[in-house]
């Protein structure tokens, strides 16, 4: 993974820790299964190469997360 991608990744990370607590943001980014991304959950999506940013959107409409916070 290149430095880009590790920024973007650890930016995402951030992000669900922020929105839903760090406990809650694991079980969202590994157990929740999302028909937009193909019927696998946020971190299946991002190892298959779907980018950080398109899941993260993905994870906010799912959730309401208010536009402010995307």
């Amino acid at each position: 993974m290149g430095t880009v991608d590790g920024v973007r990744l650890q930016e995402f990370r951030t992000r669900m820790d922020s929105q839903f607590g760090a406990m809650r943001a694991q079980s969202v980014a590994r157990d929740h299964v999302f028909s937009t991304l193909g019927g696998r959950s946020a971190l299946d999506a991002i190892d298959a190469g779907v980018p950080v940013r398109t899941v993260w959107l993905e994870i906010c409409k799912e959730y309401d997360v208010p536009p402010k916070d995307r």
